[in-house]
């Protein structure tokens, strides 16, 4: 993937993954545009990286989906790269009644708008002579954390979802990308600690960024950064391993 000199749509990124990525690709010389819930998170990031482009969007709403889509082909006509970013993450416990706005949520963010932004990018992608799609899966897409399985299976659905969406798009001018990070130390899964303000554990963003970078720059159509290459290597084999230390959760 050539990683100047684009114009590049961001879904969550008002922090975590999706505010490194972008933050990097400005960096980079490229046009960039987030988009965030947040408006006050939109305002410091403008602030701080002045050019930066941002739109409030929920991007869980299909409605607002596609109004993003109308304001940006209509502002930034240039656009030829999404980066579908965005998502939460819920523990459910399967075995008791479990509360479906969670589920709906998780399904919406993760699996439903990337699909639907794909859709809605497809034609105007399709016209032009070069653009790139990234999906961020994660690790757990090969290897499910079964304290969160509804995370987990989204995560799967976009590995799938990737796999297919290349092949269509194979003999043309559209590249199709997933990345697939492991733990990273960002906000992730915040609604379900008690402390708000504490961070999700695993490697620095920053590192994760290099790896994914990397991949990025030298066209690997799929990118397991870090631990997420022996998750996706081993899959069944690590699944019981993984959680074990979770039994009581």
């Amino acid at each position: 993937m050539n990683i100047t000199g684009n114009t590049i749509l961001i879904t969550g990124g008002t922090s975590g993954i999706g505010l490194a990525f972008a933050e990097r690709f400005f960096a980079e010389g490229n046009t960039v545009i987030i988009c965030g819930r947040r408006a006050d998170r939109l305002a410091e990031i403008a602030a701080k990286n002045k050019g930066m482009i941002t739109r409030q969007c929920d991007i869980a709403v299909a409605s607002q989906r596609a109004a993003l889509r109308d304001w940006v082909l209509a502002h930034y006509p240039a656009v030829n790269v999404l980066v579908n970013n965005a998502g939460v993450q819920f523990a459910a416990d399967l075995t008791q009644e479990t509360e479906m706005s969670k589920v709906y949520s998780e399904v919406e963010t993760n699996l439903m708008a990337p699909i639907h932004l794909c859709s809605l990018f497809g034609a105007h992608f399709g016209a032009l002579p070069q653009a790139s799609i990234i999906n961020i899966s994660s690790g757990l897409a090969f290897t499910p954390l079964a304290f969160m399985p509804v995370y987990c299976a989204t995560k799967a659905a976009i590995h799938s979802f990737t796999m297919s969406l290349r092949w269509q798009w194979r003999n043309t001018g559209v590249s199709v990308y997933e990345v697939a990070p492991p733990s990273v130390d960002t906000e992730l899964g915040h609604d379900r600690r008690a402390d708000k303000t504490q961070s999700h554990g695993g490697i620095p963003v920053a590192e994760f960024l290099e790896e994914a970078m990397d991949g990025l720059k030298n066209g690997l159509p799929e990118i397991a950064v870090g631990q997420s290459k022996g998750l996706r290597a081993k899959r069944e084999e690590l699944f019981e391993l993984i959680n074990r230390p979770f039994e009581n959760k």
